[in-house]
């Protein structure tokens, strides 16, 4: 177990140093910050000086090997624009993304396995039908259009519902949570909701066709031959066994919520950390830029490490040493 956490371990410092690599220099060719952080009408002098001030007027060689050094002692960069330390503001953002990524994983999952085991339990039914429809609504309609439709539909013509902002937070071991209040908990229902349709229509499918499958198995038939209760055969025989494929989408897809955000929080303003890589983009923020990147990275790295552990609490024949097998 100790020998598979270290070698994950040592993938993903190998992950994050090649994306970094590419990113640094992706960002250096797209466009000069300088030109965006003094005014138009300065003179070269003053452009030259703050381009050194910044560490900009070296060769991009020279800059990267300046982050690697800076990285290695956990100091990823000092933002340009606020003229902080770059992790720290990914840090603020942080619990933002995290709260609206677990609430909108949370909906799917509460949603889209009993919506799922019902449609393949019963494939014929005028519901299932009507389930899976609309599990293909959930895949085909953009997000960026659906969050307007909801901001349409929900603040604007009903009024039930803010649409933009966090709303009143709660502060929790240094920590500010919107889930945590009334106020908080209406302005999240609607971005939450807006994330969670994919992943929603994703786990139905899924959950869907592992019912289908797992019914057929021969330990399903075998404990209704015994005259076993069909709640117990769904909820003992056939939903344990789809355990450890939703375990691993509802990990991948947590951390692609948590990653790829952006577009539910810059359309609900919501204050996290998409809102702050496009606003790091648009202003060529870099340091901002490659921390977020390499922080995502490793926090995928994390979640693949603790699904892959999680199977050995749900199937005892899973078994991690050098590796899963």
């Amino acid at each position: 177990m100790t020998e598979f956490i270290v070698r994950r371990l040592l993938q993903a410092v190998l992950v994050v140093a090649v994306m970094s690599l590419l990113v640094f220099v992706g960002v250096y060719a797209i466009g000069d910050p300088v030109e965006l952080l003094i005014n138009p009408e300065a003179d070269q002098a003053t452009r030259d000086l703050v381009a050194s001030q910044l560490g900009l007027d070296q060769p991009v060689w020279r800059q990267y090997m300046m982050f690697v050094g800076n990285a290695l002692r956990g100091d990823l960069g000092r933002s340009f624009v606020f003229n902080i330390p770059a992790i720290e503001l990914i840090v603020q953002r942080m619990p933002a993304t995290l709260e609206l990524a677990a609430l909108a994983t949370l909906i799917a999952l509460v949603l889209g396995v009993p919506l799922g085991l019902y449609a393949g339990m019963r494939p014929e039914s005028p519901l299932s039908r009507t389930i899976m429809t609309g599990s293909i609504l959930g895949f085909s309609l953009p997000t960026f259009w659906v969050g307007l439709l909801l901001i349409l539909v929900f603040a604007v013509w009903l009024g039930w519902l803010p649409a933009f902002g966090r709303g009143r937070t709660v502060a929790v071991f240094g920590v500010e949570w919107s889930v945590l209040t009334l106020d908080g908990l209406r302005h999240i229902l609607l971005p939450a909701a807006n994330l969670a349709l994919f992943k929603l229509a994703l786990i139905i499918r899924l959950t869907r066709a592992g019912a289908r499958e797992a019914a057929l198995q021969d330990y399903v038939r075998f404990a209704r031959a015994r005259g076993i209760a069909p709640a117990r055969v769904l909820f003992v025989h056939i939903l344990r066994n789809l355990m450890i494929p939703l375990v691993t989408v509802a990990g991948i897809e947590f951390g692609g919520v948590v990653a790829f955000a952006v577009v539910t929080e810059s359309i609900f303003n919501w204050p996290g950390m998409g809102k702050l890589i496009v606003d790091s983009i648009n202003l060529l923020d870099r340091p901002v830029i490659v921390a977020y990147l390499v922080v995502i990275v490793f926090f995928f790295v994390l979640i693949n490490l603790l699904v892959d552990l999680l199977y050995t609490l749900l199937d005892p024949r899973v078994r991690l040493s050098g590796g899963a097998r």
